[in-house]
């Protein structure tokens, strides 16, 4: 091996570390907008009063 593919071979690893590095932060990036985007419609759903008696009895008769 000479100087010039040791030095190609180090600029290549080095582009896809940084390459890796840049899809990571935009990974999180986009997993941060979605986890506000979730949180501001479940803040948007209205709340739901149910009668106290609705849901304590189950029929199980078929």
């Amino acid at each position: 091996m000479d100087i010039a593919s040791v030095s190609s071979l180090s600029t290549a690893l080095t582009q896809e570390k940084t390459g890796d590095a840049v899809g990571t932060l935009v990974l999180k990036k986009a997993l941060d907008l979605q986890a506000q985007s979730v949180a501001q419609l479940l803040q948007a759903l209205p709340q739901v009063s149910n009668p106290p008696n609705l849901g304590n009895n189950v029929d199980v008769k078929a």
